[in-house]
């Protein structure tokens, strides 16, 4: 038995004990006549004190009440695999991130992990500048249709763009940012001639080692989400990073429907 993760154990002046919750309140622990500090050592060092009847039912009043554990809980990520695409400065942060979160990472292609539990398997796409033309339409076909969940960064200028985690079919995708972009803004025939690559060399500075991190771990929050459920509202924001002051802006997006086909009237 140990303490949850965040609950912590205080020794208030005059002998007592209070449990300081992840939340940050503070409860008054009733020892009911023992001795706190053999408490303490019970939830905190492994089996010491089991076995003796009155710690062993304050120890499993805490467990009742969730904060203690009988054993270390997994990491978030564990069981998952990641596979992860793109620039180096990107997914290096991004890879160590998943690791320290229990994942498995892997550098593969998006036709391989397509072939992979779809239900335990996630794509994370990194460019430290624009998608080519084309690059993302792979993905955005198979990943999502598949159950396979897929999410994608990408740097214009100045700016990173992190798209919306797409787990199912209907999610969000690289195309529909598109679309959405495109008819926001009146200069979309620039910015449609931008994405296709009629443009001079982007001298902007690439992402620095802090917006790397940053990046990496708002798309290991998305993942994180991923491995709790996926919620819609993660499912439906797109954020933007200011590289020169490292703000981040969210935008809520929806999927673009697909057109239906044009109905033709006969001739008389």
């Amino acid at each position: 038995m140990q303490l949850a993760p965040g609950a912590v154990l205080v020794t208030v002046p005059g002998g007592r004990l209070a449990l300081r919750t992840p939340d940050g309140r503070f409860l008054g622990v009733d020892t009911a006549g023992t001795d706190p500090a053999a408490l303490v050592a019970r939830l905190t060092t492994d089996g010491k004190g089991a076995g003796d009847p009155e710690l062993d039912r304050l120890a499993a009043a805490f467990a009742d009440a969730g904060h203690a554990l009988p054993e270390a809980p997994p990491r978030p990520l564990a069981g998952r695999t990641v596979a992860v695409l793109g620039d180096a400065d990107l997914t290096e942060p991004l890879a160590r991130c998943v690791r320290d979160a229990g994942g498995d990472v892997r550098h593969t292609t998006v036709a391989e992990a397509a072939t992979l539990d779809p239900a335990r398997t996630a794509v994370v796409w990194c460019l430290d500048g624009p998608v080519p033309p084309g690059g993302w339409d792979e993905a955005d076909r198979l990943l999502p249709a598949r159950g396979t969940a897929w999410l994608r960064t990408h740097r214009e200028g100045r700016h990173a763009w992190l798209e919306p985690l797409a787990t199912a079919p209907g999610d969000v995708t690289s195309a529909h940012i598109r679309l959405r972009r495109l008819a926001a803004t009146p200069a979309h025939r620039e910015l449609a001639a931008y994405w296709a690559g009629h443009r001079t060399p982007d001298e902007t500075p690439r992402h620095t080692e802090a917006s790397a991190a940053l990046t990496a771990a708002l798309l290991t929050g998305d993942l994180l989400a991923w491995a709790s459920g996926a919620p819609l509202p993660v499912r439906r924001r797109l954020r933007r990073l200011d590289l020169a002051d490292l703000t981040v802006s969210e935008h809520p997006v929806l999927p673009v429907p697909d057109v239906a086909p044009i109905e033709r009237g006969r001739s008389a």
